[in-house]
């Protein structure tokens, strides 16, 4: 990629240097090391997605060609209802600003529902946040979709290309977001950090809240086929979002080695702590109740992120049994 590269106001106009993929970059030295990347999905069950087209500095939408006392606004008030804000934008060439506003969804991954308005400025936005934030009977505070928004059930593709908060996420990102969105036309978009971002290339796939990690531009069209299809990919998948880390790489795990790549056929029923490294969990199956067993551990001192100021540890999960409750299981 060359060319121009949009960054802050004082950048316009002037040609600033690539990123370009290395040996040192985290996403290569992760896939060396074989770094795993079950239970890696965020444990948000909702997100608030937020379109602003143009550049995204480290911190994205604050960081933005946003008014940053707006956006604090917005990410305030999304945080208030437990709401991840992630920011949008759609793939290809970027506008500095959007010429029809700003589309906006909040996501139940729980519900599996995503509804979709439109907000004039991300000003109007913040006023309608802050005015849907709800405390419910147990006092949890929640933040509601406006009464016009649209539910739509069709699967949209996430795909984190946000280069300025490490640089594998956009090297490795935007080729697959092209490919996606040439497979799946108007369901896709560019992305905010989810994390992870030595798994690059990352896909969030909504509702459903399915994280994707390493996925590969040449495998686009399948992987979206499969999705459509209502099956899981085990071996690119890193969790689903609202569950507990180690309750995510069981699951991931049952999948794979129960051969069951129906989305819906594996659910968490339960957790129960054995030790400080070893949990058992209870799963929803087809033929009965499934109890996986994962144990943790603890790597050894790595660059995790390109951006990482000094080496970090990293909790890792393994599966090491799946028994039966049920007499009927296999």
């Amino acid at each position: 990629m060359s060319g121009p590269v949009a960054g802050r106001p004082g950048d316009r106009g002037r040609s600033l240097p690539q990123p370009r993929e290395s040996a040192d970059r985290c996403a290569l030295q992760a896939q060396l090391r074989g770094d795993p990347m079950l239970g890696t999905a965020p444990p948000a069950r909702r997100l608030l997605l937020v379109e602003q087209s143009g550049p995204w500095g480290p911190r994205g939408l604050v960081d933005s060609r946003a008014d940053p006392e707006v956006a604090t606004r917005i990410d305030v008030a999304a945080a208030a209802g437990g709401a991840r804000m992630q920011v949008i934008r759609r793939p290809g060439r970027h506008a500095d600003h959007a010429s029809d506003g700003h589309r906006v969804c909040l996501a139940d991954v729980e519900s599996g529902v995503t509804s979709w308005w439109h907000a004039a400025t991300l000003a109007e936005l913040a006023d309608t946040l802050e005015a849907s934030v709800q405390e419910g009977p147990d006092g949890a505070r929640t933040l509601r979709a406006p009464s016009d928004a649209r539910a739509d059930p069709a699967p949209i593709y996430l795909v984190c290309t946000h280069g300025k908060h490490d640089a594998c996420c956009a090297l490795r990102g935007r080729p697959v977001v092209r490919e996606l969105a040439a497979v799946r036309p108007g369901r896709v978009w560019e992305t905010t950090h989810v994390g992870g971002d030595r798994f690059a290339a990352n896909v969030l796939v909504l509702p459903y809240g399915e994280l994707y990690g390493r996925v590969l531009p040449f495998a686009a069209g399948e992987f979206a086929a499969r999705v459509d299809e209502g099956l899981v990919v085990p071996e690119l998948m890193r969790g689903r979002l609202g569950l507990a880390p180690v309750a995510q790489a069981a699951l991931v795990h049952a999948h794979g080695r129960l051969a069951e790549p129906h989305r819906d056929a594996l659910s968490v029923r339960g957790l129960e702590r054995v030790d400080a490294d070893t949990t058992r969990v209870r799963l929803r199956t087809p033929h009965g109740t499934a109890v996986v067993t994962m144990a943790a551990s603890t790597t050894e001192p790595e660059q995790l992120t390109c951006r990482g100021a000094s080496p970090a540890r990293a909790r890792v999960y393994r599966g090491t049994s799946i028994t039966w409750e049920s007499a009927s299981a296999p």
